[in-house]
């Protein structure tokens, strides 16, 4: 068992001072009769706390090296931002509460807390469910009288990048210890405020034809 600071002081006046000092051995001895319940001390122990004693003036242990502890209020502080903005970044609540960003991050890690992503659902139109079984049957069709018809098609795909502080899905964040099953609808067809890049790519059954990138900007109406 470590001795604490109060040990180390009773372990001094068992040595004594002046004429009256007693011998290593005899302190350990002492020192065992009055804590019989406890681990002995050795004679080294004894004579690195007298010479901590003469060299320092204390027996105090000296400063513990690296970052000093994250206390309760500190933890608290971050608790209560992500309840108050379950949307806060690391480095958002670092900044406001003047510690590191990992500290902010063992905090949410120590009380179970996930960032969750947005699931971004498409929005659908009234009319879009009979339009999918259209499309459906009619592919079906086709390619029952024609076993190439797919080979032919040109498939395209497009991403759009919003330049104006639009939701994105790879750096907003749900901060909560459960779930929270986020989703928020989007539509990408209808016209958009702000400027965006967009990228569109044509695939040839298993080919890459090519990939555009456009810079799209906002409209403008004439006065």
């Amino acid at each position: 068992m470590p001795l604490n600071e109060r040990d180390r002081i009773e372990i001094l006046m068992m040595i004594g001072v002046g004429d009256r000092m007693r011998t290593q051995q005899e302190v350990c001895r002492l020192f065992h009769e009055m804590h019989p319940d406890r681990e002995p001390v050795s004679q080294s122990t004894v004579s690195r706390i007298e010479r901590k004693y003469r060299e320092l003036g204390h027996v105090r242990d000296a400063p513990r090296q690296g970052r000093p502890k994250i206390n309760e209020n500190v933890q608290q502080d971050v608790i209560l931002s992500a309840l108050e903005n379950p949307h806060c970044t690391v480095r958002q609540v670092s900044r406001d509460l003047n510690i590191g960003k990992s500290s902010v991050s063992n905090i949410f890690k120590k009380v179970k807390y996930h960032p969750y992503r947005v699931r971004l659902i498409h929005e659908l139109a009234e009319d879009d469910f009979d339009r999918r079984t259209e499309f459906c049957e009619y592919m079906m069709d086709h390619n029952n009288q024609n076993n190439g018809f797919i080979a032919n098609i040109l498939f395209s795909d497009e991403a759009t990048f919003f330049l104006n502080g639009h939701v994105n899905r790879q750096n907003t964040r749900y901060w909560s210890q459960e779930n929270p099953h986020w989703m928020q609808e989007y539509h990408t067809q209808h016209p958009q405020k702000g400027s965006r890049k967009q990228y569109w790519h044509n695939i040839l059954t298993s080919r890459n034809i090519n990939t555009y990138n456009i810079l799209m900007l906002p409209a403008v109406v004439a006065p």
